[in-house]
């Protein structure tokens, strides 16, 4: 048998390399030192021969020495087999040597790449535990296993292998173990090399994650130190910044607004916005089969930047210009933002859509897209949408510096085209416009060659510009993308024949390229001719406004309407926390007189007065106690909450009121506040299950028929002649007027009665005369008495009808049956002992004491419930309300300009506009310094 006893190796740079092996030959204690050179260019198997003649002589000699006799074709056999443990130590070799070195190199290499990676400690704060160190650690983990199985199976196949040499397998047993045994060896050097292979891709990506880290540290590491720093503005955005501001403040371009812009016009469908969105790079506007689809100004700034989006003034998302979803989505908004400007009825709108596009390439300037010129209205457009897109266009072409991009349709007659006229008005020397004809591709084939030569050398129109070029924009294609345009557009420039004669056509008045590049140097040149005048100008007028505030308001700080809005919400909201500060007694008063003032009415009306008529007592309790229980489960509860929030109401505005006249008090508010109160009080509704909760409480009161006792029976009686006092002074007000004033009032004041006063007065002698012989008379008179009254009063020659003495009656007889109420209630006030004893059987006819009773108890409970649904629940609404409302006017610029008004208040805006508008010209003049 042979057993492997040592081996001697060494690991290079690129594999391990086998040295010297000592193996025991025979069982013996002889070693076989077999000595082997690394293989290098091409030396051959020198040690494998030395290899083998060593070990055939230490096996010769080893059997001698034993006495052993071996026979020729053992010797051949045994050759075989020592063939065969050569193989298998070559493959443990390669094996062990492949996943050692392997697993070293990979670890040395890791260590390197972790040692060169920066310190991370800084990203513990900013980014959460990785997620892919762990992963790539339990990968180091599986690889390690993968090795070390790998080596355990090589290890045992080398056993296999010596134990069939020592049993005396047969050969082509052998050869076939042997076979098998090599294609196992090769599929597990062909997986130790797939994983080698995804090691090396993980440590790629790795290091690709390693760089990218590295520029995140970088970037961070930067922003760490300029973040007291102020980010610097481009120019183009500086400039655009400052339109921005000068768009609500000099919208007439009379005095202070003349910077440049660059104003598209056209006809409609001339292919303007096409040429915009060229220079733009991006498809960005809506588009319509023939339907006018611009239908307010776009202002849009171009700038250059490394990524290609765009971006509206008042939002803070970005739309990537690469991605189809992001233009879709742009072009939704715009869409949107159009159609919303629209109000009225109207088909376009001044309303400015402002936003801003950045790219690579991208000429900075600004644009303005104005809806196209139109000829003729069709029936679902408003009847003054022509005159107002004229009057728009005209109104953006008169400021002085405005440099007029002139858009006319190459593949139409030039004398259809409407906006050339327009041009000429605002622009006669043609000093600030730029003439575009595009579809040039469509009017080669349709147009006479020589008329378009003569439009693009400014001899066919009288209209005169800086420069002519021609463009093409589109094959009509609507999904085509603006790079598909370009390219279409520089092969026909490139194969057309207009163009090819010199002379003619320059090169450089051709393609969009250069129209944009001519346009954005036109415009830098206008703006650099005009900034400084434009910021003298605004120094001059905010010194004159300075000295007017000083002369009129010398002691108040100059305060904008949003700051004067902010102000007066928090005094509004300061009384709302005052209202819940409202004493419980206070509430309990105020609450109590607004229910009165609701139920009085009804119970008098529909209760009392029916049930004091009915001229029993067991009645008057009978209709009191239906009555009232119909008005609990009905009407009761809704004038209830009804009668709270009058009386919540009433507290607020009572606080506001008492704010007014505080010393601190400023008058440029109360416009405001009112509208803010009356809007959230308009609003607010008392909470529904309100009137639920008060119903089973009122009719649970009012289920109460005693007085417990004498307290109670004396404010029930003082309710009861306050009440009817009351109506005693209604009831005699009502007399007053329709029998006229008294002998002293008319002798003093030289009055005289009417004839339907006299006429009422002796109907009124012949009903007292009734009421003094029946002092208990019920509430209508009868036909006889109807028919003596109208005998009576005919023989004094006063002729009345029944229902002229019924009308009179009515309130003669409430007076004459408050009297007599009041004259019980008089009497009640010393009976509560004796309707203590009695009951309902008191001789003394109390029961109205006892109805008015259960209306007091009925208020006080129901303003005891009222101030706590106030306190607890209806305050909180409130102020929730109020600031509902306060949010949506403080969004709401019309509103707030309508309701905080007045000199002050124009004066500190026009002033806080001016200073904003210099600063930013100041720091745009600074910057345009800077970059000459």
């Amino acid at each position: 048998m042979l057993r492997i006893y040592q081996n001697t190796y060494r690991r290079t740079a690129k594999k391990a390399v086998v040295y010297s092996t000592k193996v025991v030959c025979c069982n013996h204690s002889t070693l076989c030192k077999i000595t082997m050179q690394p293989r290098r260019n091409g030396a051959g198997d020198q040690w494998e021969q030395h290899h083998n003649r060593n070990h055939e002589h230490f096996l010769l000699a080893g059997n001698q020495a034993r006495g052993w006799t071996i026979p020729p074709h053992s010797r051949g056999y045994g050759m075989f087999v020592v063939r065969i443990l050569k193989g298998a130590l070559k493959l443990r070799y390669l094996v062990l040597g492949g996943a050692i070195g392997g697993g070293v190199s990979l670890s040395k290499k890791y260590e390197d790449w972790k040692e060169g990676l920066p310190d991370m400690k800084w990203l513990e704060d900013a980014l959460p535990q990785g997620e892919r160190w762990s992963q790539f650690s339990r990968n180091l983990i599986e690889v390690g296993s993968i090795v070390k199985n790998a080596i355990e199976i090589a290890k045992e196949d080398i056993k296999s292998k010596a134990t069939v040499a020592a049993l005396g397998i047969p050969a082509d047993e052998s050869r076939k173990k042997y076979e098998k045994l090599q294609s196992q060896v090769e599929t597990l050097q062909t997986e130790i090399m797939n994983v080698q292979i995804k090691y090396q891709k993980e440590l790629e990506k790795m290091e690709k994650e390693n760089r990218e880290l590295r520029q995140q540290y970088l970037i961070l590491k930067t922003n760490k130190k300029t973040t007291a720093k102020r980010i610097k503005k481009s120019l183009i955005d500086m400039y655009s910044e400052v339109l921005d501001e000068l768009s609500g403040y000099d919208t007439g371009y009379t005095m202070a607004d003349h910077l440049p812009r660059v104003v598209v016009v056209g006809d409609q469908s001339s292919g303007k916005t096409s040429v915009l969105e060229s220079i733009a790079k991006a498809r960005i506007f809506p588009r319509g089969s023939g339907e006018m689809m611009t239908r307010a100004p776009v202002k849009v700034t171009l700038a250059e930047g490394p990524y290609h989006v765009a971006q509206f003034r008042d939002t803070d998302r970005e739309y990537d210009l690469t991605k189809e979803s992001d233009l879709a989505d742009l072009r939704r908004e715009v869409e949107f933002r159009m159609r919303a400007s629209v109000r009225g009825g109207k088909t376009v709108s001044n309303e400015v859509i402002a936003m801003t596009v950045k790219g690579p390439g991208l000429q900075r300037m600004v644009l303005v897209d104005l809806p196209g010129i139109i000829s003729t209205m069709t029936v679902d457009m408003a009847s003054d949408t022509k005159d107002s897109i004229h009057q728009m266009t005209k109104h953006y072409m008169s400021n002085p510096n405005a440099i007029i991009l002139c858009i006319q349709d190459g593949s139409v007659d030039a004398e259809r085209s409407n906006v050339t006229d327009l041009v000429m008005q605002c622009d006669p020397l043609g000093r600030r416009t730029i003439f575009v004809l595009t579809k040039v591709d469509l009017a080669e084939e349709l147009a006479d060659p020589d008329r378009i030569r003569k439009i693009l050398s400014g001899k066919l129109f009288p209209m005169k510009a800086l420069g002519y070029y021609a463009v093409v924009t589109g094959r009509g294609r609507k999904d085509d993308s603006i790079d598909a345009i370009r390219q279409y557009e520089e092969d026909f420039f490139k194969n057309s024949k207009l163009f090819h004669r010199r002379g003619v056509i320059m090169p450089h008045q051709v393609t969009s390229r250069n129209l944009s590049l001519a346009v954005s140097d036109r415009f830098w040149k206008m703006v650099r001719e005009t900034i400084e005048q434009q910021a003298d100008a605004f120094k001059a007028t905010r010194f004159n406004l300075e000295t007017e505030w000083k002369n009129n308001f010398p002691r108040l700080r100059e305060s904008g309407r949003d700051e004067l809005f902010d102000k007066a919400k928090g005094e509004i909201l300061d009384e709302v926390v005052t209202l819940s500060q409202i004493s419980a007694k206070k509430w309990d008063d105020t609450l109590t007189i607004k229910l009165w003032e609701k139920l009085s009415n009804y119970v008098f009306e529909n209760v009392y007065l029916p049930a004091a008529q009915s001229g029993s007592q067991n009645s008057f309790n009978t209709m009191v106690d239906i009555k009232l229980r119909q008005w609990a489960e009905q009407a009761l509860p809704a004038k209830s909450v009804e009668a709270g929030w009058e009386a919540l109401q009433q507290e607020f505005i009572s606080l506001m009121e008492r704010a007014k006249k505080a010393h601190d008090h400023d008058g440029v508010f109360d416009q405001l506040k009112a509208a803010v109160v009356d809007e959230a009080i308009r609003r607010h509704s008392w909470e529904d299950k309100a009137i639920d909760m008060l119903r089973v409480i009122q009719l649970n009161t009012l289920e109460d028929r005693f007085v417990h006792d004498k307290t109670e029976w004396d404010q029930a009686v003082k309710f009861l002649e306050n009440s009817v006092n009351t109506k005693l002074v209604q009831t005699e007000e009502t007399l007053s007027q329709m029998f006229g004033p008294g002998p002293w009032t008319r002798f003093a004041q030289w009055k005289s009665l009417t004839q339907d006063q006299q006429k009422r007065r002796s109907v009124k002698g012949e009903l007292d005369k009734i009421l003094k012989n029946d002092l208990k008379h019920l509430p209508s008179l009868s036909y006889d008495e109807l028919t003596t009254v109208r005998k009576n009063l005919q023989r004094d020659n006063v002729e009345v009808d029944t229902d002229y003495i019924r009308q009179t009656w009515f309130p003669v007889y409430r007076k004459h049956f408050l009297q007599q109420a009041l004259q019980r209630a008089k009497d009640c006030r010393k009976a509560y002992y004796l309707y203590t004893q009695q009951g309902s059987e008191c001789e003394v006819s109390c029961s109205d004491v006892v109805l008015f009773w259960r209306i007091q108890q009925v208020i006080k409970v129901t303003g005891n419930a009222l101030r706590q649904q106030v306190i607890n629940r209806e305050a909180r609404r409130l102020d929730k309300e109020i600031k509902a409302v306060l949010d949506e006017f403080s969004d709401d610029e019309e509103r707030k300009a309508h309701l905080l008004t007045g000199k002050r208040v124009q004066l500190a805006e026009e002033l806080i506009k001016v200073r904003q508008i210099q600063e930013k010209l100041e720091e745009f003049i600074n910057s345009l310094n800077q970059e000459k």
